[in-house]
């Protein structure tokens, strides 16, 4: 068999362009965050790699709220909320893509807003998102059905929402995406030296997506860069595989359901 018919296939690269483009906009964020995802196949063989231990992972909960339609998504808003174990619940509102330089000095002020490039094989999205912490009971019982959704949402966020919804969509307008149920566990790795996160994300059809991913400041993505993939690739994770979305694959199943189901 010839060498090109057994040859993995290359991790995807940026063009020069979307170089220039990606450096542009990290001089504006706040951080950059280095993603991937790995291929189901691949996930155990990940886990053993790396030396992850499933049981020091956090258990959390996570609901999108959106229309059948995806009215939401259309605009490039994201409405979400979490529960997080051991910890306080919290929600976003997240505006996905974003140019930093197009966001109101007042905004970028705010201690609750955060700009970040998100970057992964292939491709990159500069988002800008605006959190709530909340108590430990606060999101059940929207999730129940005993309060409107609008309650789990500071007066910033929804401001920041009636900006960026130009349809008169209201934050009780929407529905329940979700739950997905995920495990996200934090780790440092001695031969890395920065922590990693990975998240495993369950869906109610019983596929799985893991992803892998650390932060870094923006002067210095592209060197983390670098020395992630040497690490990930000395630890035998595969690093070609297709990159998914854990936000976009939720979306379209939940919504999915909501329409079959109406």
């Amino acid at each position: 068999m010839s060498t090109s018919a057994t040859a993995k296939p290359e991790m995807p690269t940026f063009s020069g362009e979307q170089l220039s483009e990606m450096l542009a906009l990290a001089k504006e964020s706040d951080s950059v965050e280095l993603k991937l995802t790995v291929p189901e196949l691949h996930h155990r063989s990940t886990v053993v790699g790396l030396g992850m231990d499933p049981l020091e992972a956090q258990i959390r909960q996570i609901f999108f709220f959106d229309t059948p339609e995806l009215t939401l998504d259309k605009q490039g808003v994201v409405v979400r909320a979490r529960r997080i174990q051991g910890k306080g619940d919290d929600s976003v509102v997240k505006l996905r893509p974003v140019v930093p330089s197009d966001l109101s000095p007042q905004l970028r002020k705010s201690p609750d807003f955060r700009v970040e490039v998100d970057a992964l094989p292939g491709g990159f999205v500069c988002s800008g998102a605006l959190k709530q912490q909340l108590g430990k009971s606060d999101v059940r019982p929207v999730v129940l059905g005993d309060r409107p959704v609008r309650k789990l949402f500071s007066k910033e966020q929804k401001a920041f929402f009636a900006e960026h919804v130009q349809d008169g969509t209201t934050l009780d307008d929407l529905s329940m995406l979700g739950p997905i149920f995920v495990l996200k566990l934090r780790f440092t790795p001695e031969e890395f030296g920065r922590r990693l996160v990975a998240e495993m994300w369950f869906y109610p059809d019983g596929s799985r997506i893991l992803e892998l991913s650390t932060r870094a400041a923006t002067t210095e993505a592209f060197q983390v860069a670098a020395e992630a993939r040497a690490f990930l690739t000395a630890n035998g994770v595969d690093l070609s595989g297709e990159q998914q979305t854990k936000t976009r694959k939720a979306l379209e199943y939940f919504a999915k359901g909501l329409k079959e189901g109406s």
